[in-house]
């Protein structure tokens, strides 16, 4: 009942927050032509519509990261918390990939094409490479990139298998990937679930891993297996890891 209401809390404050926020911010963003202002209060918005579900978060290691540092964060993908808690963490600004139809909307698309998100067509194989490309650009510009390698959230907590465009851009570009650990937020709200149960959320970055060590993808991708698994429960490290990549061309 708690988390029932608090999550409603949230869907309510969001529904009035973001039209007076975008009253102010668009406009000052398109007239400016910068994304900054607009990103910061995305962020801070973001940030309060966690706490309105109850939830806390408690990071583990991102204090070792270089601040100024461009990297690749990629995190397991459990629950529709883990993007909300994850993003407004990140140092910087960061990318994602997010869905093409999101573009449909004229003044958002302009502002996602500002902010240097790139979209993605998850089951058209010429669309996605074309969106490691452009994910490439974008970190040439010294924006990190924020990836769920499993391209949907697992319906039990355990990893699933990993998809290629993630590691090729990783090996394209050169940029570091950072593993990340998100931790009880399937236990707040799982896949299917519509509200946040509240409680502590434990997001662990793992020390960066240098793509140029390693000579072929799935040596790449059996190191950032491990690593996020790493801190995972026991009862979460059971895929072997020769089945960890599917050889699937989505994202």
């Amino acid at each position: 009942m708690i988390g029932a209401l608090r999550t409603t809390l949230a869907v309510l404050f969001m529904a009035v927050i973001i039209p007076l926020a975008a009253l102010i911010a668009f406009p000052w963003t398109f007239i400016s032509g910068k994304i900054d202002f607009l990103y910061w209060v995305g962020m801070k918005i973001t940030r309060a519509t966690v706490w309105f579900t109850g939830t806390k978060v408690r990071t583990v290691g991102l204090d070792k990261l270089d601040p100024a540092g461009t990297y690749i964060f990629m995190s397991n993908h459990v629950s529709n918390l883990d993007a909300p808690i994850l993003v407004p963490l990140i140092p910087r600004r960061t990318s994602v990939l997010a869905k093409k139809e999101i573009w449909r909307i004229p003044v958002l698309a302009r502002a996602l094409d500002m902010g240097e998100i790139v979209p993605v067509e998850r089951h058209n194989r010429e669309a996605a490479i074309q969106s490691i490309r452009k994910a490439s650009e974008v970190m040439q510009h010294g924006i990190n990139m924020t990836v769920y390698p499993e391209g949907t959230r697992s319906p039990d907590g355990r990893l699933l298998p990993f998809k290629k465009g993630p590691f090729h851009l990783a090996l394209e570009t050169g940029f570091p990937i950072v593993p990340v650990t998100m931790l009880e937020t399937f236990e707040m709200m799982p896949k299917g679930a519509w509200a946040a149960k509240g409680g502590t959320a434990t997001v662990v970055f793992h020390p960066p891993i240098d793509p140029k060590k390693f000579s072929t993808r799935e040596e790449l991708t059996e190191t950032v297996a491990a690593a996020i698994e790493s801190a995972l429960p026991e009862e979460r490290q059971h895929l072997p890891r020769r089945h960890r990549d599917t050889g699937s061309t989505e994202k």
